[in-house]
């Protein structure tokens, strides 16, 4: 589905990231583990067109999409849900989710896609016309998954979706991520909740200094020595 070959991003004359070359394929949970300032974020936007690469190609099917525009690319399939729950905090929750669906294509099914959300966090739904600065964290990290399913991806990327979560929370995110993969998305998964990660993905990759530095499934990576000891404090 995804494939990233020797890709190059710099901001101004910093390299974030060295020659990374990964693919996605469909229906998988990949995850992409490592400590902070490694560049997972970096290879987020890259992705999703927020940040071009100097260099290499990245394709998502047949189509190459690293030389278009962000909002082509969600027209494609793929949308990010960021870090910390950002969302806009003077539209309501409902305004929140339409912001999601702003393509013509993807607006003609909004309310359809809107009940599908309601159904997957129904906290959403009881306060569709709350605003959204007014939701604690984990209620804003949900309306921002909700906003990044309106326009039904093919793939869907999270940036550290348990960032600031309560534990039961946690668990009721990686319950919704796993849901979403038996429904048929994609899933490119940034966490640093290392060991819940590796445990609902199929594949993995460690990046570190901007560098992908291994790969491999991820019951082998919950073995792996230096993984246990980098990421799992074992």
């Amino acid at each position: 589905m995804l494939t990233l070959n020797t890709v190059n991003t710099y901001y101004g004359k910093f390299r974030a990231l060295w020659d990374v070359t990964m693919q996605v394929n469909e229906k998988e949970i990949v995850a992409l583990v490592g400590a902070n300032g490694a560049g997972k974020t970096t290879l987020l936007n890259t992705i999703s067109g927020l940040l071009q690469p100097e260099s290499g190609t990245i394709n998502f099917f047949s189509d190459r999409i690293d030389n278009i525009e962000t909002n082509k690319i969600v027209e494609q399939g793929i949308s990010q849900i960021p870090e910390g729950g950002k969302v806009f905090p003077e539209m309501t929750i409902l305004e929140n989710l339409e912001m999601g669906a702003y393509t013509k294509e993807h607006w003609k099914v909004k309310d359809e896609t809107i009940e599908f959300v309601y159904s997957l966090f129904p906290k959403l739904r009881e306060r569709k016309k709350q605003l959204a600065r007014t939701l604690s964290g984990g209620e804003r990290q949900m309306l921002a998954v909700g906003r990044g399913l309106m326009s039904r991806p093919k793939l869907c990327t999270f940036d550290e979706p348990s960032y600031g979560l309560s534990p039961k929370l946690v668990t009721e995110f990686f319950d919704i991520i796993v849901k979403l993969r038996e429904m048929g998305t994609t899933v490119l998964l940034v966490e640093q909740n290392v060991q819940q990660t590796l445990e609902i993905a199929d594949r993995a990759y460690v990046m570190e200094n901007g560098r992908i530095v291994s790969e491999g499934k991820s019951s082998d990576m919950l073995k792996d020595d230096h993984i246990k000891k980098a990421y799992l404090g074992l």
